[in-house]
């Protein structure tokens, strides 16, 4: 007995009638339209930040470079401690190296420069309760600066550590009490932060002072603090294994160097004889603090033909020291110039054209070098080697004209940054009874990023990108509706008090002490 059929679907004079509509696919629809609709301004501001993005990935391609490109590049195809950097970016592109791809390096970078924009706007809506289109506002500069778009598309290691440290910052100002696992979390990225680039280590110092400023439980702290010396403590390890010292780097005495070149006199100085060979008289100085180091006729190859190693580090490490505790003043007067140099509504040539046009989106790139780095092989032959192809730059139209274009007009002006951090700084002031809040850890540590170059080496556009989304976050978390509030009622305790004192007979009135 065969079963009874199934009822068929009615049909018209057509043939059978639609589908029946799949709820699933419609609640999907609702939910990522009405997710679209809640944060529209964040997502138009996205868009474009992305377009430009996928621009400038079809006008340059596969990569571009600057010149310390090709020491990371050299440290991921043949591991080992750098002694001028650590090798954390060497690291990411040891990974990425099986894909032989620097197209999907930069793009990697690329989408960490948007991951830092969805960071600082998820965090200044959801913990900081900032209007939509407050903390799209914030998240501009980050999006849509050409000079962002552009360093994000070079291989080179500062987007990584901006994006480790903005990620290490969101992860800690999440919560208003984080747990011990986010501490662990926190020093884990700063670990890797330092690895990346060297100025993590202010970074570390400034999360430590803050987690003890705002109370935050000692389990915390040490999670914290544990879980980031592991990565940089077998590091250090590594690097004593191939160069006899416990250290990340055998450079920071070389690059100081190069910060007291311009002002070392050494009649002030009277350093001892193995250090005279650094001296050089004024009218003999060549023309670029960097010079000191990088320059053919750099006074540290006068004592041997090798720039970097350990003798040369600790000789230009202790004159270096000696000239700052001789000539103070002349210290801070150099820091301080490079330090406000970062605010010049313009965007001058510095420190030379040659490194200058590194940051641009030129018509023409050069081709890659042929500096010799290790076991015969030319930079030019390790990036063919790492691509499996070619290597060099291939400008692609309409899409780099575009580039070119838009990074003429659409940057962040220096005197814009300084607004920025001044924003974050009336936040600082609102919540001094709290010794700055939550904006503090931001604000410090943008403020930290642009005076470390400025103190230890010397000003270069490049130092200014990792602080601006750090600034961003600081200024937006000022405007919060609770730092607002804090701003209202010290302004309201003010005026109450002034009206007070306006309506005090004259001989009760607090007037200043006139000297006589």
């Amino acid at each position: 007995m065969t079963p009874p059929a199934e009822p068929a679907e009615p049909s018209g004079p057509a043939g059978p009638g639609p589908a029946k509509p799949d709820p699933e696919r419609r609640v999907r629809g609702i939910g990522f339209w009405a997710l679209v609709g809640r944060h529209r301004s964040f997502t138009a501001v996205l868009t474009i930040g992305v377009l430009v993005r996928v621009t400038a990935l079809l006008g340059y391609r596969p990569a571009m470079w600057f010149n310390d490109s090709y020491d990371y590049l050299h440290a991921a195809m043949r591991p080992y401690p750098h002694p001028i950097r650590p090798n954390g970016y060497s690291f990411l592109l040891m990974v990425l190296r099986p894909f032989h791809s620097f197209a999907l390096v930069v793009t990697v970078q690329h989408i960490m420069g948007v991951a830092m924009a969805v960071m600082i706007y998820a965090l200044l809506r959801r913990r900081f309760g900032l209007p939509g289109w407050g903390a799209a506002l914030a998240t501009v500069p980050v999006l849509l600066d050409a000079y962002q778009i552009q360093l994000e598309h070079v291989i080179l290691s500062d987007v990584p550590f901006t994006f480790l440290v903005v990620s290490a910052i969101t992860l800690l100002l999440w919560r208003a009490q984080p747990s011990w696992r986010i501490g662990a979390a926190v020093g884990l990225v700063l670990g890797l932060a330092t690895l990346t680039r060297s100025v993590g280590l202010p970074v570390l110092f400034a999360v430590a002072v803050f987690m003890v400023v705002q109370r935050m439980r000692w389990r915390v702290i040490a999670a914290m603090l544990a879980v980031c010396s592991l990565p940089m403590v077998a590091y250090m390890g590594w690097f004593q294994a191939v160069h006899g010292k416990f250290a990340m780097t055998e450079s920071s005495g070389i690059f100081l160097y190069a910060r007291v070149y311009k002002f070392a006199d050494c009649d002030k100085i009277k350093p001892p004889v193995h250090e005279i060979p650094l001296c050089v008289e004024p009218q003999h100085r060549l023309r670029f603090s960097q010079d000191g180091i990088w320059n053919r006729k750099s006074p540290l190859l006068r004592n041997e033909p090798e720039r970097f190693s350990p003798t040369q580090n600790k000789l230009a490490g202790d004159f270096s020291k000696r000239a700052i505790m001789s000539q103070p003043d002349d210290y801070l007067k150099v820091m301080a110039g490079d330090f406000f140099r970062v605010f010049r509504w313009e965007r001058t040539v510095f420190p030379d054209w040659a490194t200058y046009e590194q940051y641009e989106f030129r018509e023409k790139p050069p081709p890659l070098p042929d500096w010799r780095m290790s076991r015969g092989a030319t930079a030019a032959q390790e990036a063919a080697q790492y691509e499996q192809g070619r290597a060099r730059p291939t400008v692609v139209e309409p899409f780099a004209g575009v580039m070119r274009t838009y990074q003429d007009h659409f940057y962040l002006r220096g005197t814009l940054l300084g607004v920025i951090l001044l924003a974050g700084l009336a936040g600082l002031a609102a919540s001094w009874r709290r010794f700055g809040g939550p904006a503090l850890l931001p604000w410090i540590t943008s403020v930290g990023l642009l005076l470390a170059p400025a103190a230890t080496a010397e000003f270069d556009y490049r130092y200014i990108l990792p602080t601006v989304p750090l600034a961003c976050l600081a200024a937006g978390i000022a405007f919060t509706p609770q730092a607002r509030a804090r701003l209202g009622r010290i302004t309201w305790r003010r005026r109450r008090r002034d009206e007070e004192q306006e309506g005090r007979p004259e001989a009760d009135r607090k007037t200043e002490p006139v000297s006589v």
